[in-house]
């Protein structure tokens, strides 16, 4: 799509900051409250601007969390075009820059809008049924959180703690930990609840946990990562989203060894990882390819482990866009 206005949005708790432009002109600056009342008032003043059309304009964004939603509710609800971009991303295309604050921050997002037009990928939003499971599994994540971070105390004291002064401790966290197990066991309920209630989510649940390794937190993660399989459609891409994928450095002379960036999804990363633990332990595939990396060719294990989580994530795509769950003697049908 060819667009007119470029609208840069810089998101805070508090207050949003437009910065409006026509082309490389910019037209204008305003700061209004992050309340669903002044953005539709915002919109009421832009939609007076002489020659100014929502269908030729695009808001540009960068992702805050929950404090996006009510500009994504209004605007999503006047069918304007939204863009949401990484932080990182429109950070790394300024080069190098000196200060910063909300006003110029807009001005330099609608300026990148500009300047990436032709590539701007239009948002769009995820299923109601599938944030709520975005949002459960969250929950999930941080109960389990605040349970390790009480529990795991406790059990480390065993052998270095008397043992009245931790019979102690334990009776005074017994409580808590018996409440959060029963929020978890509540929580799960509601996840398996969900995903039951979705012929969708329940048919992509069965195809990506018929995959050895992979458990219901690790696909109910893939899933709601990928949008159901909609943003990341291509394996490769969600390996590289999911920081498993090695990325060489070269130049010149100097040959470097192939790694794997830090910038990804380090909670798919970590479940990934649980699964390919999973998957050589329990897939006699995975534990002779393991094994006769590890122990005939020397490889580094954890490079190896890496190695298993890619093919994990080529398994559950392939599964996905086949439609059909994992077989583990398949046989190719031209062999």
């Amino acid at each position: 799509m060819e667009f007119t206005y470029f609208i840069g949005t810089d998101v805070s708790k508090n207050e949003l900051d437009f910065a409006v432009m026509r082309g490389k002109e910019l037209l204008f600056h305003k700061e209004v409250a992050n309340t669903p009342e002044s953005i539709r008032a915002f919109l009421k003043d832009l939609l007076r601007l002489p020659g100014f059309s929502l269908r030729e304009s695009v808001f540009c964004m960068e992702h805050t969390g929950i404090y996006n939603n009510h500009a994504l509710a209004c605007l999503h609800k006047k069918k304007a075009n939204i863009c949401m971009e990484a932080a990182s991303q429109i950070k790394s295309s300024l080069g190098n820059i000196r200060g910063k604050s909300d006003r110029v921050d807009s001005i330099r997002i609608a300026e990148y809008a500009y300047r990436c037009r032709e590539d701007l990928r239009l948002w769009q939003p995820k299923r109601e049924v599938v944030q709520r499971l975005a949002h459960l599994a969250a929950t999930r994540s941080r109960l389990l959180d605040a349970q390790t971070s009480i529990g795991t105390p406790l059990k480390e004291k065993k052998a270095f703690v008397h043992k009245r002064v931790l019979s102690q401790e334990a009776q005074l966290c017994k409580g808590t930990l018996g409440a959060i197990a029963a929020d978890l066991k509540k929580t799960e309920q509601a996840i398996d609840t969900v995903i039951e209630s979705d012929p969708e989510l329940k048919r992509l649940f069965a195809l990506v946990t018929s995959v050895t390794g992979i458990g219901s937190v690790t696909a109910t993660q893939i899933i709601v990562s990928t949008n159901e399989f909609r943003d990341i459609k291509d394996p490769k891409k969600f390996a590289c989203y999911s920081g498993v994928a090695p990325f060489t450095r070269e130049s010149g002379m100097y040959k470097g060894r192939a790694k794997v960036s830090h910038m990804a999804n380090k909670k798919v990363k970590e479940l990934l990882h649980m699964a390919a633990i999973v998957a050589i332990v329990y897939n006699s595939d995975m534990k002779r390819y393991y094994e006769r990396k590890v122990n005939e060719e020397g490889k580094n294990k954890m490079s190896v482990i890496n190695a298993v989580r890619s093919k994990l994530v080529l398994r559950v795509f392939a599964c996905v866009n086949q439609n059909r769950k994992y077989d583990k003697i398949y046989t190719n049908a031209l062999a």
